[in-house]
């Protein structure tokens, strides 16, 4: 066969090749252990939503979420960053709920955490947001004051139902460990 036969051809793997080579990060292919925490190439978070299957299964799928990430893309969280802010790779949707643990803020507000993810960082940052809490002042009282600061958050009005009791429920948890 002649070059100029071949040539079309070649063209052609040669395409395909550089298509997949330059494939895009779509949430919706992500693996469901690695979902929650990861950025599409659009720049917006994956987030882990169940379906309930004719049968009655509770399916978990990999879902492109609305909220876009400022300068990142084609992301998947690490393990160390997972385990060292105390997120869970199984956790369904995005919430705020996490803050009212106070074992979660001490993890998230970490040195381990805080300095080195600045993806998980950032996810928290904006939903502390969303509840009216600033996140570099929640961290900081939470180095000082664990308990004042969770008091704090509640009396923001981020609470979810009545503050008294959600106070006397973080009044009675036990301290984190001080942070270095």
């Amino acid at each position: 066969m002649a070059f100029s036969t071949k040539l079309p051809l070649v063209m052609l793997l040669a395409s395909l090749f550089i298509h997949a080579s330059f494939g895009e990060m779509v949430c919706e292919d992500l693996p469901k252990d690695v979902c929650a925490f990861s950025v599409a190439s659009s720049g917006k978070r994956c987030l882990l939503e169940t379906e309930k299957r004719a049968n009655g299964e509770i399916e978990y799928q990999c879902r492109t979420s609305e909220v876009v990430v400022e300068r990142m893309a084609e992301y998947i969280e690490t393990d160390q960053c997972v385990e060292s802010c105390g997120v869970d790779r199984n956790s369904v949707g995005i919430s705020s709920d996490a803050f009212f643990e106070p074992q979660f803020t001490g993890k998230l507000c970490s040195p381990a955490c805080y300095q080195k993810c600045p993806n998980i960082v950032d996810l928290f940052f904006n939903l502390a947001a969303g509840e009216g809490v600033f996140l570099p002042a929640l961290c900081e009282k939470q180095k000082t004051n664990p308990r004042r600061a969770m008091v704090e958050l509640v009396s923001s009005g981020a609470a979810p139902g009545p503050v008294s009791e959600v106070a006397e429920i973080i009044a009675s948890a036990p301290a984190p460990s001080p942070l270095m």
